[in-house]
């Protein structure tokens, strides 16, 4: 049986309940910003509502809301800190799966190859970058399903429940890994 693929949309001021639902849940805090770190309802709209580069959206699986996805257009100096020639369209992306009953049923993986043949079709990405926090296995493996490999360390990278963590940054490279979107 074919799993159907996420649907998904632009982030609307209408899911400001979700998101506070989601990033006050401490498992995906664990996660996602951290458990020291809960959203409330202002929070959300100066992070998920303030006017940055990012395309922030809600995916939906059948039908039901059930996570978070962002991506951008690296800018020249974060190209610069990953080592990219600055005319490269190079797109960043970020993601978490706040309904934690979705979890390990590989819906993020179906959402990130949604994703990569978005990106890749409609923004002409040459390569797709990502920096999970280098314990998280699970997201680690996910990517790596999906046709991303790790390029280098990025040590202390991100604050991440009291302390700086080492995130990996990984890359998709166009066509190198092509096999893997289906």
């Amino acid at each position: 049986m074919t799993k159907q693929k996420p649907h998904v949309r632009s982030l609307k001021c209408t899911d400001i309940a979700l998101l506070v639902k989601w990033i006050s849940d401490p498992e995906v805090l664990t996660f996602y910003e951290g458990r020291d770190n809960p959203f409330d309802k202002n929070k959300i709209r100066e992070v998920f509502f303030a006017s940055d580069a990012a395309q922030k959206c809600i995916f939906s699986y059948i039908n039901k809301p059930i996570g978070y996805v962002q991506y951008y257009e690296l800018e020249k100096d974060e190209k610069k800190e990953f080592g990219y020639e600055s005319k490269q369209q190079i797109y960043g992306m970020d993601q978490f799966i706040g309904e934690t009953d979705y979890w390990n049923k590989g819906i993020g993986t179906l959402l990130v190859q949604t994703m990569i043949q978005f990106l890749k079709k409609e923004k002409e990405a040459e390569a797709i970058v990502m920096d999970p926090q280098a314990w998280n296995v699970r997201a680690i493996r996910c990517y790596e399903k999906c046709g991303f490999q790790k390029v280098k360390i990025l040590p202390k990278h991100e604050w991440h429940e009291g302390s700086y963590r080492d995130c990996w940054l990984m890359e998709w490279r166009g066509d190198a890994y092509e096999n893997t979107v289906t």
